[in-house]
């Protein structure tokens, strides 16, 4: 398809110029390159294509980036980008160097705040319209967020202050009854009521159209209503939830008619006070795989436009930990599982259906997923809480004061542990060590194997106490070196136990320390690797080997700061060892967006990267 529009866009202006026929031809341009774009990059498809027309009436109808928009997650802003001068990078996408698949102020002065998690989009916008009003700034602010974001506590605490501001804040409800799994809980039930009467704005509008056009009375009439909005409102409509946290209500509207769009829009931007825009769009909208299967093509790989199959369907490890849960569930009838909205993302579909009394999608609410499942435990269920690293970040208080302080014993399947690749930057997963390695009563696994995995989410089930985690990568194994049988729970010895130089890591970096180990061999250096399972705490044993070499190097796939070297490196010097320690980990920044072969090389973590440092001479 030629781009013969959305080519000529370089600013928000040019779409200010497009007639009504133009602009459907933009949107409809603008599908086509969403489609052609993910399938070759991956990444976020369906939110995307349900917010074209969403995104091309707000440029219409505000002046960016005078006017800030702020999107919640920001996996929708691709049209966004493209219509913010950034059309000729957006094959770029999630590549090494190139555009985020997230807003990043850093690209663009249109692109407000930068996202990634969930609800943040209402709290943010609201700091930025409080800060324009200090400063005299008449500008609007708006806010863009998913019904699925609203699940998320953060959108309440903002909703909570939202209503004590002026005019010039708004807030885009974009209602697509979906956030990643499909929507749970009593907001998703509420919006779904509201759903069902969305003739509210239209019969308002249409009949002030047709008040103004009668002579003598027409004006008069239209100024009483005007003035008893909220009488007539109450009346014809009932009030909102929204209403009653001090918003002004405007909708249901349809997010694919532009007309109905430009409407709603401007009347928003009238309100005297705060107000609320509930748009109704379809996610997936214009790909029929899409549609049919929004929760699929919610984050995508590469794929074949014209069958919709993935180009790559190898195993990974959130499938193999859901298949090893239902086991472990058929066997014992306290295992439960837990789920902040991620249901398909972490490999917990079979489970969902087959223990449905079992499962719980508490909605994105990692903070309140902590906690209930300490509940759980503390009354005698076995809870297995799901959850992307990046993810488990905003549930750190509850891990600390509702779980651990009371060694309550759940578990932790962290899913894209370590590096994530093009996500980039808001969901690599480095953190979750450092983090629960300041956590007493916290016991980790880190397995490199599916094998491994298994075993640990069997040991951490029932043969620990506490919290107990484990962790794995994105994607399937990786490099498993000849001779390497089982993976051991606690730790396994790789190599000659004399040999002058120790290797050490843990997780899926074991892969790329084994062929380290052979390049090594190669150059004439023999070096031992010392692989570590259970992270936290380290095996006094391993401990114990690990002190007699006289040269060791730590490889590790996370922060450094709070680290599993750091810790080795205390016991070691504990011991009275003195020998010489590196360690190559992740100092002090934060990971920008590449294919996770690309980050690990950049990071000094690769095979070659490993052999070249170990290989020095002392």
């Amino acid at each position: 398809m030629s781009y013969d529009i959305l080519s000529t866009i370089q600013s928000p202006d040019d779409v200010k110029t497009l007639s009504k026929e133009q602009t459907e031809q933009l949107c409809a341009e603008i599908r086509e390159k969403l489609i052609d774009v993910v399938s070759v990059n991956g990444g976020h498809l369906s939110s995307n294509l349900g917010v074209v027309e969403l995104t091309v009436a707000l440029h219409k109808a505000f002046d960016c980036p005078r006017d800030s928009i702020v999107f919640d997650v920001g996996h929708q802003s691709y049209t966004h980008k493209m219509l913010t001068g950034r059309y000729d990078k957006i094959d770029t996408i999630r590549r090494e160097g190139g555009l985020s698949g997230f807003p990043k102020r850093s690209e663009s002065d249109c692109d407000a705040f930068n996202a990634g998690h969930a609800s943040t989009s209402i709290s943010a916008a609201l700091g930025i319209a409080k800060a324009k009003q200090l400063l005299g700034d008449p500008s609007y602010t708006v806010a863009v967020i998913g019904d699925g974001s609203l699940t998320g506590g953060l959108a309440y605490e903002g909703l909570n202050n939202a209503g004590q501001h002026k005019k010039n804040f708004i807030i885009i409800l974009n209602d697509n009854r979906m956030s990643i799994s499909k929507n749970v809980g009593a907001m998703a039930r509420y919006l779904g009521s509201i759903r069902m009467q969305p003739w509210y704005l239209r019969l308002k509008s249409g009949t002030e159209r047709v008040l103004l056009k009668l002579p003598l009375l027409g004006r008069p009439v239209s100024f009483v209503l005007k003035r008893s909005k909220a009488k007539v409102k109450h009346v014809l409509y009932r009030h909102t939830i929204f209403d009653k946290l001090g918003l002004s209500y405007y909708g249901p509207v349809d997010g694919h008619n532009l007309e109905e769009l430009a409407t709603a829009l401007n009347a928003v931007k009238r309100s005297k006070d705060p107000a609320l825009l509930h748009v109704v769009t379809k996610k997936g909208k214009g790909y029929k795989y899409a549609e049919d299967d929004s929760a699929y093509y919610h984050g995508v790989g590469s794929f074949n436009i014209d069958t919709g199959e993935p180009i790559s369907s190898k195993e990974n490890f959130s499938s193999v930990f859901g298949r090893k849960l239902c086991e472990l569930a058929e066997a014992d009838q306290r295992v439960c599982a837990v789920t902040a909205a991620m249901r398909t993302g972490t490999g917990l579909e079979d489970f969902s259906k087959l223990y449905r009394d079992r499962f719980f999608d508490v909605g994105i609410a990692e903070e309140h997923a902590v906690t209930f499942s300490a509940g759980l435990a503390l009354t005698g269920m076995l809870p297995v809480f799901a959850v992307y690293s990046t993810f488990l970040q905003r549930g750190y208080d509850q891990l600390i004061h509702d779980a651990a302080m009371q060694n309550a014993h759940m578990v932790l399947a962290i899913d894209r542990a370590g590096v994530v690749g093009e996500d980039g930057e808001t969901h690599q997963g480095l953190f979750d060590v450092s983090m629960l390695n300041a956590i007493p009563n916290c016991t980790v696994y880190s397995p490199c194997y599916f094998e491994g995995m298994e075993n640990t989410l069997t040991a951490a089930l029932f043969e620990t106490e506490g919290l107990a985690a484990v962790r794995y990568p994105r994607g399937g194994e990786g490099y498993r070196p000849e001779g390497y049988t089982a993976e051991s729970v606690n730790y396994d010895i790789v190599g000659e136990h004399d040999a002058p130089v120790l290797l050490v890591t843990y997780g899926r970096l074991f892969s790329e320390t084994a062929k380290a180990q052979e390049l090594l061999k190669a150059r004439g250096v023999n070096a031992c690797i010392l692989k570590l399972c259970r992270i936290k705490p380290i095996d006094e044993k391993a401990i114990e080997f690990a002190a007699g070499f006289e040269r060791i190097y730590f490889f590790e796939e996370g922060m450094r700061s709070g680290s599993v070297a750091d810790n080795l490196r205390d016991q070691l010097q504990k011991s009275g060892w003195n020998g010489a320690y590196r360690v190559r980990a992740v100092d002090d920044t934060f990971v920008q967006h590449a294919s996770v072969s690309a980050t690990l090389r950049n990071l000094g973590l690769d095979a070659e990267s490993m052999a070249d440092l170990a290989g020095e001479q002392r």
